[in-house]
């Protein structure tokens, strides 16, 4: 299961020597329902290799204005606490596990 992150709990998430994989969304987004139950089979299939977590762009004001989210769903990667990769919109299952795999 992704976990739930927040602006408070943001930093401490990204201090892991895993690769992490954040999930910005909201209960009223479309194309965030759609793509929700890739994102919690992608965290299942992951668990032990990546952190994968969901934040709330509702919930949060400081982390999504810290990454310039402007459009949901959108996806960060980060390895060692540092951006290297996003991806804004649907993406299929095969596609966002080729890009976590590039970061293990």
């Amino acid at each position: 299961m992704a976990l739930t992150v927040t602006d408070a709990n943001f930093a401490e998430t990204l201090n892991t020597d895993k690769p992490v994989l954040v999930d910005f969304w909201a209960t009223w987004c479309g194309p965030c329902k759609a793509i929700a139950p890739v994102i919690e089979e992608i965290a299942a299939e992951y668990e032990g290799k990546a952190v994968v977590c969901k934040c709330n762009v509702d919930d949060c004001d400081d982390t999504p204005m810290t990454y310039g989210i402007r459009s949901i769903p959108t996806l960060l990667f980060f390895k060692n606490g540092e951006l290297v990769d996003r991806h804004v919109g649907v993406i299929s299952k095969a596609d966002l596990a080729a890009k976590l795999d590039s970061i293990l």
